[in-house]
């Protein structure tokens, strides 16, 4: 008996050792998922971050900004990438789970309309055409169908998933209306995959981050847009300016909950210090000055909801 009482207070003290170090571990993991095109920036400074600080695990998913949220809402994740604002219907979400956040624009971005690097016909498209392209119902299946100059070949067509960020934006730019988009093309919230396919279908067309196509140029031809005056390509200035015409902020949604964990605080204050440089190294352009400063008042005070940045 006295060998059995021994044993079960053994295994006792073996499980509640387990459940303490599982704690531990939980305490010393940050974890951040969301937008595809924000993972770079964040991945990047995690790498940083974990450098500097071995003890503490950074983690960082890519389940498009629409997952992310909905893990976020769900008390999963610390840290939301986002490259669109959160939803109404996500706000409402998050007020009824009691999730309190912090908005943080983080870095500007454009996207990039982008096909096979052999494509010779295709220099530059005006919204007009990008929208018979990607409309719902859209009657484009051959190339010639969009001019009859361009060649009877079927296009094949890379873009986001529904989940993502991108895709909403890309949407709401092109048609008027966020969302609206024929659903005859392969979809992939992974800008990799994207690329991936546009650089072996010759006669591909597709859109992504920006930072994604600066990091594939030899992968893949970016084409200029024409929003009526003039077309122009996805340069940082011309994003910068808005003369291309798909620019969009970022964002981090910073759990209030989580931010009581010393970690996190302090991996929120490092990655708002060292953002701007990031975004430079992968691809982005950073926040002017003050837009940085109001992102770190922001943070500082823990100021909830929808950032001034952002106010219409």
């Amino acid at each position: 008996m006295r060998n059995l009482l021994s044993f079960s207070a053994l295994v006792l003290s073996m499980i509640t050792f387990s459940t303490i170090d599982r704690a531990m571990a939980a305490e010393n993991q940050i974890r951040l998922d969301g937008s595809s095109t924000v993972f770079p920036i964040s991945e990047a400074i995690a790498e940083e971050f974990g450098a500097a600080n071995p003890k503490i695990r950074v983690t960082v998913g890519t389940s498009g900004t629409g997952g992310g949220f909905k893990k976020f809402i769900a008390g999963e994740i610390d840290i939301a990438n986002a490259s669109r604002q959160i939803q109404e219907s996500e706000a409402k979400d998050a007020a009824a789970k009691k999730v309190d956040y912090i908005e943080l624009p983080v870095a500007t971005d454009g996207l990039a309309v982008v096909v096979h690097p052999s494509n010779k016909f295709v220099n530059q498209l005006t919204r007009d055409q990008l929208k018979k392209i990607w409309e719902p119902g859209s009657k484009v299946q051959l190339w010639s169908d969009l001019d009859p100059s361009f060649p009877k070949e079927k296009i094949a067509l890379f873009g986001p998933g529904p989940d993502s960020g991108t895709f909403d934006y890309f949407t709401e730019a092109v048609m008027g209306k966020a969302r609206q988009s024929r659903s005859d093309y392969t979809a992939s919230e992974d800008d990799n995959v994207l690329i991936k396919g546009i650089a072996g279908s010759k006669f591909a067309i597709g859109y992504f981050g920006h930072g994604y196509y600066m990091a594939n140029k030899s992968r893949v031809k970016a084409v200029n847009i024409d929003w009526g005056k003039g077309a122009f390509e996805p340069t940082d200035e011309n994003i910068a300016n808005g003369k291309y015409g798909l620019s969009r902020p970022l964002f981090i949604y910073v759990s209030v909950a989580s931010t009581k964990r010393v970690e996190v605080e302090s991996f929120v204050n490092f990655y708002l210090k060292n953002v701007s440089s990031m975004a430079h190294q992968t691809g982005y352009l950073p926040l002017t000055a003050d837009a940085m400063k109001a992102a770190v008042d922001r943070f500082s005070k823990k100021t909830t909801g929808k950032s001034q940045a952002t106010k219409s």
